[in-house]
């Protein structure tokens, strides 16, 4: 069973963690995209804690069981913030995992020399991006402030936004994802006052993570969706060329949300990654 907890951060802000495997395995970090929760990972940070690893996934500030910002005034530089914490409270060298806006916030915390990150895997997510398919994240997160009469009706919403998946979520896995309002309405588990400046302070940030990515010495993987809308061969490429030491692999078929896709596929390349850091990292004198 994983293990809960809770880390202080600034703010006034605390952090809820899940913590997967052996207390004394090396840790791997997952850190969520914009608009999910650390329950994205479960099923991949289960298998990864299965072959060997401690599995760390948590809460961004302003999601799913982590507090909300008294002030509301969110910026991106407090999620890189809180990811540093994050990978200090884990323990020396941990390995980052970042999807999305996690992988943007990874991309500056393991080009960081003093954050001694040990890896970074990129889950479809470069420096630059497309601005149509991050536009259609942003819609979809602001489309309904009103929120949802029952489960059904939001359960109805994600399969819309997410057609190719067939299945809708369950109910179980809804009410994660959902709190109730005073009025009994249900609403998304994000506090929505971060939607409008975190999108714009990400866009402001777009240089800053080209230098973030330049700055990358560690081993780096890229694992980018077949059918994403986020990135593309141009922004694939881009990265490339800034991180030329980094490996790149395509689940085929797979949107921007990899890991809820083909989880077996993204967990195989993320096993096959970590087994090479751990045997470089073995053979280095």
């Amino acid at each position: 069973m994983p293990r809960t907890e809770r880390l202080a951060v600034t703010d006034g802000v605390a952090l809820a963690l899940e913590v997967h495997g052996d207390a004394a395995a090396p840790a791997v970090v997952f850190a969520h995209g914009f608009g999910q929760t650390r329950g994205a990972w479960r099923g991949a940070a289960e298998a990864i804690a299965r072959s060997g690893w401690r599995a760390i996934t948590y809460d961004a500030r302003g999601h799913g069981d982590s507090d909300r910002l008294a002030s509301g005034d969110y910026r991106v530089d407090q999620f890189i913030d809180d990811l540093r914490r994050v990978c200090a409270h884990a323990g020396p060298d941990a390995v980052i995992v970042g999807a999305s806006m996690g992988g943007l916030v990874g991309m500056v915390v393991a080009g960081d020399a003093q954050a001694r990150c040990r890896a970074l895997v990129l889950v479809d997510i470069t420096p630059r991006w497309e601005a149509s398919g991050v536009a259609r994240i942003v819609d979809f997160m602001g489309a309904h402030p009103d929120g949802f009469a029952d489960i059904d009706e939001a359960a109805a919403a994600i399969a819309a936004y997410l057609p190719h998946r067939g299945e809708r979520k369950s109910p179980e896995r809804l009410r994660g994802l959902l709190v109730a309002a005073p009025s009994g309405r249900l609403h998304w588990h994000w506090d929505p006052r971060m939607l409008a400046p975190i999108a714009e302070d990400g866009e402001r940030h777009q240089g800053d993570l080209l230098d973030a990515a330049r700055a990358l010495r560690v081993p780096t993987l890229l694992i980018s969706g077949g059918a994403s809308d986020v990135v593309s061969a141009d922004t694939i490429g881009e990265f490339l060329e800034c991180v030329p030491h980094a490996r790149h692999v395509t689940v085929p078929r797979a949107t921007h949300m990899v890991a809820g896709d083909a989880n077996d596929a993204f967990v195989r390349h993320v096993h096959d990654f970590l087994l090479a850091v751990a045997s470089a990292t073995t053979s280095t004198p």
